[in-house]
């Protein structure tokens, strides 16, 4: 079916966090097991709606992120469906042995979020992005790790999380008035690749809101006279393997497109796989340099890191005719 435009643009205008924390808001008034935990950053994730209509349903535990896990993994225990949220960096990294424990090694299903993921946080510095987190995460056994396109796909993450029996890690991405990839209703399954777009010289693979990027980099590329596929991986684990064996059989080029390290995210994960096929073509990794940047603004980082659209196409043009 068709998306209301109204709907669109006000997931638009709320960006994945807004958008995903909206629909938490009105499951909740439902769904009376639902809880949400933040660490002293409800309104910077967005957090507002559901810390104003679900009051009884919301804890702040302060800035506490090790304890937040360890009170989310009680809650779950007595069968409570428990989203523990806050920044990326100090969910995955600052908490990263109670998720280890808690939902790695002990398997409960708890939902961590991690907002504001990536670069977006820009003038606050590294302190603040989470570049690694990806990496990290994907290392722990038994957390599935999904991360969607755009704000309508993270309200179909989360309808898919809520009633999820497994630990899993939501990273959003973005800002306010993010693109929109979505214009109707889709099936969305966790571990399934999305095909937004059919090509036969390079398959561009992309994760998260860079995604509307990588879909104008593939437009940049239809004029030069190379046919480009986009696939949005919004599950970096389990990965769709099916899909990539697809693409791996046609493909002249992979191309791997992430706000993350170039390190252990997306591209690590595709090129892990990769490694044991007989054949296969060869992988770019376009994603964030394997430095700390200094602090600015989002945009003028993207295009540092050569993650816009243009810079994208210029990449892949190299690498096919270089």
């Amino acid at each position: 079916m068709a998306l209301d435009r109204r709907i669109l643009r006000t997931y638009s205008m709320l960006g994945e966090s807004g958008s995903l924390f909206t629909q938490l808001a009105e499951c909740a008034k439902t769904d009376e097991n639902i809880s949400v935990l933040t660490a002293d950053l409800g309104n910077s994730s967005g957090l507002n709606k559901f810390m104003r209509d679900c009051p009884d349903k919301f804890y702040n535990i302060g800035i506490a992120e090790q304890n937040m896990i360890g009170i989310a993994a009680g809650m779950a225990k007595v069968g409570l469906k428990v989203f523990a949220v806050t920044f990326t960096t100090f969910i995955t990294m600052r908490a990263c042995e109670q998720v280890r424990v808690n939902l790695g090694y002990m398997k409960l299903p708890i939902k961590i979020i991690g907002t504001r993921a990536g670069i977006i946080n820009g003038i606050f510095g590294n302190s603040h992005y989470a570049i690694e987190d990806i990496s990290i995460m994907r290392a722990i056994p038994n957390l599935t790790i999904v991360a969607p396109a755009d704000a309508f796909e993270a309200v179909k993450v989360l309808d898919a999380a809520i009633n999820f029996d497994a630990p899993m890690y939501i990273r959003l991405t973005g800002k306010l008035n993010t693109p929109m990839i979505y214009k109707d209703d889709y099936n969305f399954e966790i571990g399934k690749a999305v095909v937004l777009r059919e090509g036969s010289d390079v398959a561009i693979f992309s994760v998260g809101t860079l995604t509307a990027n990588a879909l104008k980099a593939a437009n940049i590329l239809e004029s030069n006279g190379i046919s480009a596929a986009v696939i949005n991986m919004h599950t970096i684990k389990p990965l769709d393997t099916e899909i990539l064996d697809k693409y791996f059989s046609t493909a002249k080029l992979i191309a791997t497109v992430e706000e993350h390290s170039i390190i252990g995210g997306l591209g690590g994960a595709v090129a892990e796989y990769k490694a044991g096929k007989k054949s296969a073509p060869p992988q770019i990794f376009i994603g964030l340099p394997d430095i700390y940047g200094k602090a600015a603004e989002y945009e003028f980082l993207l295009d540092r890191y050569g993650l816009t659209a243009e810079k994208i196409s210029a990449t892949i043009i190299q690498n096919l005719r270089g």
